[in-house]
């Protein structure tokens, strides 16, 4: 029968890693049995021999946003190394109440319920750091038999997804269990053949290492610019206004918008040498809904998907059909999307060539100019001024966000051309640096699936090959 796939697996053939018994056909798709049967040619290490794993506290935990320690969760963990984007700060007594799950150096993180399989591995950058319950610790407990940048790797080749994928449980929610975690197989490939996996992975670590220097050497060029390095805005907490400074003119009555920090923050933009102009006088703004095709194939962008120094780190790909209500917005090349959710104002990101003609969430205002490059529109919008000015005009009570008519008021100092060229050299570079670090994995990845579906020499042919380009 035309579409049909059947797979005859005898009872003796059952593996142990199939030790709940599952019978379902969805567990014996054939590519999931050509991998087992390609993993088998090498000794086999279940992960719980080699590495500890737990997860991070069930039920209450404390914010603390003074705390050093921060609270990951899946969203962190999407690209090989964790990041502490958009993470809460953890009350110190809840990371000491769970040691266990306090995370280290070269710790293996893998998610476990609602997006299983993503797997990163954790370096100094995002310490101190503890994790949630949706979210395995795997430390390295034992001799090098398996390495962490190795077992990383493996977890993202088609041969650990396909394993989490394969793997999940559950009604309402899936999830992989945590014994199930330990059950994981690793085939256990040479060291000599690890060690090359590993420079390439700790090398696309220090790639992105300097990716975000130069990033954030643009940043602080801007602030320099503007007058921000020595300003230090008032921590005064009275303020008073007559009616005609207060409501009248700006139909607030919370106590929030009228800071004294806000005031300060929007003088040092006023009197910005180069002058300024308000928002929808500086930048055009595509705030037009796009109606999706139904049967059309459509990137999507949303919050989780932008990354710390205004990259968009990936998307979801759907049908017009299956797109979320809130993909209304359709982008291009050198848009500039800018969150406008109080809680995730710094999701802005630069859309690059990848993404052209992707929708994103209504929850972005996109927008461009003529007189100020994309570059510096996202290191400006990332900005201290500008976050504390997009934040002083949130408002709403369920969900607090900067309406369009306030956003398209703020006001946007005018850069000088010089300083936007310097910025946009050194943007362009962390997005090239950004690029290479993502090509490096990519290449340790396939080797990985290589050297199991043919052999190491082939794998490290591969990687020769991939290192000269």
């Amino acid at each position: 029968m035309e579409g049909l796939e059947i797979s005859e697996v005898r009872f003796s053939e059952i593996p142990f890693e199939n030790s709940v018994f599952r019978f379902d056909a969805e567990y014996f798709k054939k590519n999931y049995l050509m991998e087992d049967k390609q993993r088998t040619k090498f000794k086999t290490i279940y992960l719980g021999e080699d590495y500890f794993i737990t997860d991070g506290q069930h039920g209450y935990h404390e914010v603390d946003n003074i705390s050093e320690i921060h609270h990951l969760t899946a969203k962190n963990f999407k690209k090989w190394f964790a990041d502490n984007i958009g993470a809460d700060r953890l009350a110190k007594w809840v990371d000491d109440n769970n040691k266990r799950s306090s995370l280290k150096v070269n710790d293996i993180v893998l998610t476990t319920r609602g997006s299983v399989g993503y797997c990163a591995i954790v370096k100094e950058e995002v310490l101190p750091a503890n994790i949630d319950q949706d979210v395995a610790r795997i430390a390295f407990t034992k001799d090098d038999r398996i390495m962490p940048q190795f077992l990383v790797t493996y977890i993202n080749t088609k041969f650990g997804q396909d394993w989490t994928t394969r793997n999940q449980t559950g009604m309402v929610q899936q999830g992989l269990a945590l014994w199930r975690v330990r059950e994981l197989p690793i085939p256990k490939l040479t060291i000599q053949f690890q060690k090359k996996i590993e420079y390439i992975i700790e090398q696309a670590h220090e790639v992105i290492i300097e990716s975000n220097k130069c990033f954030y050497e643009a940043e602080a060029f801007l602030l320099e610019t503007i007058g921000f390095v020595n300003f230090i805005p008032s921590s005064d907490p009275v303020n008073i206004k007559n009616f005609k400074e207060s409501f009248w003119a700006a139909g607030r009555l919370d106590a929030e918008y009228y800071q004294m920090k806000y005031e300060n923050y929007l003088s040092l933009i006023y009197s910005y040498n180069g002058g300024f102009e308000i928002l929808k006088n500086a930048c055009n703004q595509k705030d037009d809904n796009f109606n999706p095709e139904e049967t059309k194939e459509y990137s999507y962008i949303e919050l989780s998907d932008i990354g710390k120094s205004g990259e968009i780190k990936g998307c979801t790909t759907a049908q017009g059909k299956d797109m979320p209500t809130r993909a209304r917005r359709k982008v291009n090349s050198n848009d500039v999307v800018v969150s406008s959710i109080e809680g995730s104002l710094d999701s802005c990101a630069l859309v690059t060539t990848e993404f052209d003609n992707a929708l994103c969430s209504t929850g972005f205002y996109v927008i461009n100019s003529d007189k100020i490059n994309s570059e510096t529109l996202l290191v400006l919008f990332k900005s201290g001024p500008m976050q504390n000015i997009l934040k002083q005009n949130c408002s709403g009570t369920i969900l607090t966000a900067i309406n369009k008519t306030e956003f398209q008021n703020i006001p946007v100092p005018l850069i000088d051309k010089s300083v936007q060229e310097i910025i946009k050299q050194k943007i362009t570079e962390s997005f090239r640096l950004k690029i290479q670090s993502e090509l490096l994995l990519e290449t340790a990845k396939r080797a990985v699936e290589i050297a199991i579906e043919e052999d190491e020499n082939e794998a490290i042919k591969y990687i020769e090959e991939n290192s000269a380009k």
